[in-house]
């Protein structure tokens, strides 16, 4: 076994390893899903973490109070803001209790669209624009003290409106003053007096998505521009963000957040009895605070407030993910489809690539072409690896080979590859995208499978044309199934995705065709100009 290892040349032992782990590591992370969308690190993220155990009330430390919920009273509405995309409904303690959605994508037949569902399992769960107080007392009278609203109903059109929430605590009073804008965004004013330290939330995230492999948690944006993460069932303890910018609780698609255009959030993270995070932000005087619930609609967000695109995240790739995300969307305000747009996509990459691909394909060949040379080698060689390898590296050199080359242009793939598998499952704008006469919806997958299969098929082609050295029949077999392993692994992908390499490997396709007639013609011109020198 160990023989055939060191037989195995470099450029197949890639060429596995990356099948291999794509093969494996892809299905792993669907069914099982990692936690790399958490990018807080302790070298680059020093937070102050507090375990509350004091029942003097101050903002680094607030009691119990601040997670219990003491209210029974039965739930009642006393204002709903309407406007053409969504509906909003403030509950008798002066919280967005619910919120509706009413575009094409959101809409199911007769019924409302609703972002928060209730969890039984957590009934003490913030919603937006909840007010919390560290006293225990004064936090008791605040959730059994109804508020008061200045409109039972709110018509939004054009113009934005204004919505004013009292509640009346005997010493003092609070004041909600909200200005709502059509976008579904909204502007808050809390008054009250100073000295009195309160914790008001922007809500748990939406219960929309329960797709376990995109994220689910809360999202907090620091002055610096850091994008920390807390993932639903990792928050095990409080941890406060200081001067943070944006505090927003996201699922696959939707947000609900609060943010401040002067980045002076104290971000407050607490923790349910399932580990879910509890987003707060303290103060202890009047606050101004804007805030949001919608779709994670990219061009959206940025016309509410530019850094609010950071909340569309794509885990550690998103450095590269949202660059080419933005380029998809250029192509798709070109061609009006996005399909078509991630079929242009992939022509770029691959003219992008070309120089390299060339290169990679020209190697293979030569290869090839030294095979036999190489099968030589092996048989003299046999049971010397030292010896064998310094041979080969020599018959590389003199002939030009690569034996990496062939393997490079699959490595630089590798990044799209996972970009676009990011962008297509985390992306609002592709759901319900349509593209040709079966496809409905390109971040689902296929509902007939022709994209697996014909990618399949295509991968099979594929691999007859391209070159191999494949010296043991053992490797050769498992090489040959991958195009099978790939179509199995690839049924359950969002049908863009699987769209995405059903076209790559057209155009790896067309490019290995151009790339061996113009061999060709190099081999038969060489063979010409020899037999001439010989005459």
């Amino acid at each position: 076994m160990l023989n055939k290892l060191d037989n195995l040349s470099s450029q197949t032992r890639i060429i596995i390893a990356v099948a291999l782990a794509l093969a494996f590591f892809i299905p792993y992370g669907y069914f099982f899903p990692s936690h790399e969308n958490n990018t807080t690190s302790p070298s680059t993220n020093t937070k102050q973490i507090v375990t509350p155990a004091s029942n003097t009330p101050n903002i680094q430390n607030p009691n119990e109070a601040l997670v219990k919920n003491t209210s029974d009273t039965k739930e009642q509405i006393i204002a709903t803001i309407k406007a053409n995309n969504f509906e909003f409904e403030i509950d008798r303690l002066g919280r967005i209790s619910q919120s509706y959605l009413k575009t094409p994508k959101e809409e199911v037949s007769s019924h409302k669209f609703s972002l928060f569902a209730e969890d039984i399992a957590n009934p003490n769960n913030p919603k937006p624009l909840e007010i919390r107080f560290s006293d225990n007392i004064l936090n008791q009278k605040a959730f059994s003290t109804p508020y008061n609203a200045s409109s039972k109903e709110i018509i939004l059109k054009d113009s934005p409106q204004t919505l004013t929430l009292t509640q009346d605590l005997g010493d003092f009073k609070i004041e909600k003053i909200i200005t709502f804008n059509s976008n579904g965004s909204y502007e808050v004013s809390i008054n009250l007096p100073n000295n009195y330290q309160y914790f008001i939330s922007p809500g748990m995230r939406p219960k929309v998505e329960n797709d376990s492999y995109v994220f689910k948690g809360v999202i907090i944006k620091e002055q610096d521009g850091t994008i920390s993460t807390i993932e639903d069932g990792e928050a095990t303890k409080q941890e406060n963000f200081n001067n943070s910018a944006i505090l927003a609780s996201v699922d696959r698609y939707y947000t609900t957040l609060l943010f401040s255009k002067n980045n002076d959030l104290n971000s407050v993270i607490l923790n349910n009895p399932s580990e879910d995070p509890m987003p707060f932000i303290s103060a202890n005087a009047p606050i101004k605070l804007y805030g949001y619930i919608g779709p994670k609609d990219y061009r959206l967000l940025e016309s509410i407030y530019a850094p609010l695109s950071d909340v569309v995240e794509y885990g550690i790739i998103t450095f590269f993910a949202k660059p080419l995300f933005l380029l998809l969307d250029y192509l798709y305000n070109l061609c009006g489809n996005w399909g078509w747009a991630i079929i242009l996509l992939t022509f770029i990459v691959r003219v992008v690539l070309y120089p390299l691909t060339y290169k990679g394909m020209v190697s293979m060949q030569k290869l090839k072409d030294l095979a036999p040379k190489m099968k030589e080698l092996q048989q003299k060689y046999k049971g010397e690896p030292q010896k064998l390898q310094a041979h080969m590296m020599e018959l590389y050199k003199k002939h030009g080979a690569n034996p990496m080359g062939g393997c490079l242009p699959l490595l630089l793939q590798m990044p799209v590859f996972f970009a676009i598998y990011r962008v297509l499952y985390n992306a609002i704008e592709l759901k319900g995208a349509e593209w040709l006469l079966w496809i409905d919806d390109l971040s689902v997958m296929d509902p007939y499978f022709v994209l697996p299969i014909l990618m399949g098929i295509t991968m099979y082609l594929q691999q007859h044309l391209t070159p191999t050295t494949f010296s043991d029949p053992m490797q050769e077999k498992i090489f040959k199934f991958l195009p099978l392993i790939f179509t199995i692994f690839f049924v359950t992908f969002p049908s863009g995705l699987v769209l995405y390499w059903f076209v790559n490997n057209i155009f790896s396709i067309l490019q290995q065709l151009i790339i061996n007639k113009s061999l060709e013609r190099k081999k038969a011109k060489e063979i010409a100009e020899h037999k001439h020198i010989k005459e």
